[in-house]
């Protein structure tokens, strides 16, 4: 549904983005995910024909962004960081206006803005003036307009930025129940977005893509060994070093938690068993004994400090900004 091949932006000898590669099923979330600066701003507006690339192609819904702009932006819902709202106006006014500039026939437009209103919850406030509403009703009358012609893609920019963690949630949950019969990238950098939100995770960093998985999979990629943690009720003088001489076992260490441990396995090898056994055997009395994976924090702290351990002058390439200089 979307596709992005080799996609570089040059501003000078500035390079925002540089070999830009990835693609979106039909019905995905994609979280696009980097710092300020990565680039996914940039991503996002060669995606939605705001300015071309300089290099690369990008086709959305099979039409080419730089060639096709109308094509592909009547197969297309944008909602920018900042939504494009006129604030004098009510909610159903707005809607409206948006549904005439995406050319729906009056009829259609009747039941397209209903239908988005109840799709976004919207119902109790349409009548009201947009200056009246919440940050967080704000953003759903942003995502309605991105809603109303009924688009196969949506391209979502930092849709939570501003937002108290109840309007977060409340966003989060709405984007999800949209999957299936949308596909959408979701641009940001609050790495737990990604976590709640999306299947898949496209990690940006200096205007390259440094990873591309679901979240899960990102954190077994990059991990150097199985992690335990194990937390039993009646430990004795002695337990950890016993726990770290059992075969299988390359360290143990102690937690903040107490009668916890974090249990360092060899690569591939499941010691669920032997643990517990273990424990049981010994009388400790087995509380809790969990698989561990890296946050998507590591993971993304990880990947970036291999991709700055290269350095601008080992790539041959200038450093990149995401902006063109002053």
């Amino acid at each position: 549904m979307i596709a992005v091949q080799h996609v570089s932006k040059h501003y000078g000898r500035h390079t925002a983005l540089d070999d830009v590669t990835f693609h979106v099923k039909k019905g995905e979330i994609l979280a696009f995910l980097g710092p300020n600066g990565a680039g996914k701003t940039t991503t996002m507006r060669i995606l939605t024909c705001f300015m071309p690339q300089s290099e690369g192609s990008a086709t959305i819904a099979g039409f080419d962004c730089l060639d096709q702009p109308m094509d592909v932006k009547r197969h297309l819902g944008y909602l920018p960081e900042i939504p494009p709202l006129y604030p004098e106006l009510t909610v159903d006014e707005y809607l409206t206006f948006a549904g005439r500039l995406k050319r729906l026939t009056p009829q259609r437009l009747a039941s397209r803005r209903s239908h988005v209103i109840d799709q976004v919850g919207l119902g109790h406030v349409h009548h009201r003036v947009i200056s009246h509403l919440s940050k967080g009703y704000r953003q759903r009358v942003g995502l309605a307009q991105a809603l109303i012609h009924d688009p196969p893609v949506l391209i979502l920019d930092e849709p939570t930025v501003g937002l108290d963690p109840k309007q977060i949630i409340e966003i989060r949950e709405l984007i999800k129940s949209l999957a299936g019969s949308h596909t959408i990238i979701l641009s940001t950098h609050i790495l737990p977005e990604a976590m709640a939100t999306c299947d898949r995770v496209v990690i940006i960093h200096e205007g390259r893509i440094v990873a591309e998985d679901a979240p899960d999979l990102l954190s077994s990629r990059l991990r150097q060994s199985e992690k335990m943690s194990l937390t039993v009720k009646q430990p004795q003088p002695g337990w950890l070093e016993r726990l770290g001489m059992l075969p299988g076992v390359l360290d143990v260490l102690p937690t903040a938690t107490p009668n916890t441990c974090t249990i360092d396995c060899e690569l591939g090898q499941d010691l669920r068993e032997t643990l517990s056994q273990f424990v049981v055997s010994q009388g400790y009395g087995l509380l809790e004994l969990k698989p561990l994976s890296l946050s998507l924090e590591e993971v993304f702290l990880q990947l970036t400090h291999q991709e700055e351990g290269t350095g601008p002058g080992e790539s041959g390439r200038p450093g990149s900004s995401e902006q063109p200089p002053a």
